[in-house]
């Protein structure tokens, strides 16, 4: 049997020409409020002023009250959606700008050690262990993460072998397997991660050194639940 230890490897200077990642994820982005009504505020003063007008003309302008005025600035009213339309105009900006500052609720999911979900998948018997660690439905980002702990005990000759949508990482905890992703074989040792397009057939091929175990971390784009 022939591996390819590949995961570890410099990408080529082929790829240098390619543009780098796009995302800082070391950024910091400015503070957002919890609160609607403020944040919409708060954008419609940021606004006002950047244009050098006083509350008493954008009232001119909209047509609407000076008392009205204070309590949107001021975070105190929910503004309707026609009031809004006339300050967007009156300060030349879109009707979004005037959320940029909002902040919805994040949700986040801790799993103790030890804890994860255990799941039945394609392929799962005995000394095949799968824990997901976690999932969030719905979120903001538009890919669905499935993060698993797999843990392989039992030795035998026949394996499962996957083929889904989206993407697929590997990082080795403990033991060593050869893994197999289309017709290519990666031997896989503590600290070695195989990245790879998971619509390519691909599993453990050969459980060389036993308990193994692996996180695997599937992304796939998120599914509308309209229509």
């Amino acid at each position: 049997m022939k591996s390819n230890r590949k995961a570890a490897e410099q990408p080529e200077q082929a790829n240098s020409g390619r543009a780098p990642l796009s995302q800082d994820p070391h950024a910091v982005r400015e503070p957002k409020e919890n609160n609607l009504e403020m944040a919409i505020g708060h954008e419609v003063r940021a606004y006002r002023k950047k244009l050098g007008i006083t509350v008493t003309d954008l009232a001119a302008a909209t047509g609407i009250s000076l008392g009205m005025l204070s309590k949107i600035e001021n975070g105190n009213i929910s503004p309707s959606l026609t009031t809004l339309q006339s300050l967007s105009r009156a300060l030349g900006v879109p009707l979004t700008a005037f959320f940029r500052r909002y902040e919805e609720p994040r949700n986040a999911v801790f799993v103790k050690a030890g804890q994860g979900i255990e799941l039945e998948r394609r392929g799962t018997r005995a000394g095949h262990q799968y824990n997901l660690l976690g999932h969030i439905d719905n979120n903001t980002s538009g890919v669905i993460v499935e993060p698993y702990l797999i843990t392989l005990t039992a030795d035998s000759d026949t394996f499962p072998t996957f083929q889904h949508e989206g993407m697929e990482f590997l990082y080795m905890l403990e033991g060593v397997v050869v893994y197999r992703h289309g017709d290519q074989l990666f031997q896989m040792e503590p600290g070695d991660s195989l990245f790879f397009d998971a619509d390519a057939p691909h599993g453990p091929e050969q459980l060389v050194k036993l308990p193994s175990k692996y996180l695997s971390i599937i992304t796939y784009p998120q599914r509308s639940s309209k229509g």
